[in-house]
């Protein structure tokens, strides 16, 4: 019975498909490192990189934007066939030297290092006279028709264009307001040609596509923040003293951060280039511990040994 029993079950049982056999295995293809690590997406990678063959080997430049925990970072990049070259980079911590130390990874924060990244470029290409960029922050997309061909800056020379480059997000959902976007209209108002339009920057409505450039214009000089200041400061003050330290430090208050900003973009303007590098000296005087001996161990233990046997 038992064994009729059974031949029945497995007589009674789906048949069922094996997919993962050996052959399967034998053609499956690992994922490129980066892909599993999910830290490149590919297929972006791509169209950023890929250049027109009857463009010989002039490279496509990338403004490439990434945040960290504690800063931004913006870097003008270029591909080649063993890997990627980097031509310029700036990040938010360089901003103290233009008297911004706090708030370094905010919309305003971002808007700096990419203004910074764009004139320390044009300086070191020769374009920062030429394209000086928009001075006056409106927060309004700057672009130009020359020789049927649009350009994302005030004015095109004719011995000289622009310094086109490509934002490139990384693995960044690209929402309507999103810091990289802040970095983008820094570097394009600092002179880059760099293909945008309105749709993501903070002010734009989705539904009645329209652009409200004084609610940008707030971002970038930090309005948000100075708003939220005084809403903490106001409703709850403790946790203002803990949120805001670093500006309570550094006697940063919520109406000076316009001017304060002002400022920063004034002094960029003025000296873009990176600081000099400063002369590294290691101290050679601290030397690691002999390693002990076996002997030097056991007695070491039994010292150990000893003592605990004393107190007792």
């Amino acid at each position: 019975r038992l064994l009729l029993r059974t031949r029945l079950c497995f007589l009674l049982q789906p048949f069922v498909k094996n997919t993962k056999n050996k052959a399967y295995f034998s053609r499956y293809q690992v994922k490129f490192r980066r892909r599993r690590e999910g830290r490149t997406d590919y297929r972006q990678r791509k169209r950023l990189v890929c250049q027109d063959k009857n463009k010989y080997q002039s490279p496509k430049y990338r403004l490439v934007v990434r945040f960290t925990n504690t800063q931004v970072i913006c870097q003008i990049v270029y591909s080649l066939v063993d890997g990627d070259r980097i031509l310029c980079q700036a990040n938010s911590k360089e901003l103290a030297r233009y008297g911004l130390s706090v708030g370094l990874k905010n919309y305003a924060a971002a808007y700096c290092t990419g203004l910074l990244a764009a004139r320390r470029l044009l300086q070191k290409v020769g374009l920062d006279d030429v394209y000086e960029g928009n001075s006056e922050v409106d927060a309004t997309i700057v672009s130009t028709e020359y020789d049927k061909k649009k350009y994302f800056v005030d004015e095109v020379d004719e011995d000289k264009r622009p310094f086109r480059c490509l934002l490139d997000v990384g693995c960044k959902p690209t929402t309507t307001g999103h810091r990289v976007f802040g970095a983008l209209k820094g570097a394009a108002d600092g002179g880059l040609d760099i293909p945008h339009s309105e749709k993501r920057f903070p002010g734009f409505d989705r539904d009645s596509k329209e652009y409200d450039a004084d609610m940008h214009r707030e971002r970038i000089f930090g309005g948000h923040v100075g708003e939220y200041m005084e809403y903490l400061e106001e409703e709850d003050n403790q946790k203002y003293q803990e949120h805001f330290a670093s500006f309570i430090a550094a006697e940063v208050e919520a109406d000076g951060l316009e001017e304060l900003y002002e400022s920063v973009h004034e002094k960029i303007r003025e000296d873009p280039s990176p600081s000099p590098k400063k002369d590294f000296s290691p101290d050679k005087s601290f030397k690691r511990k002999a390693k002990l001996t076996l002997d030097e161990r056991k007695a070491r233990v039994q010292a150990k040994k000893d003592a605990k046997n004393a107190e007792l």
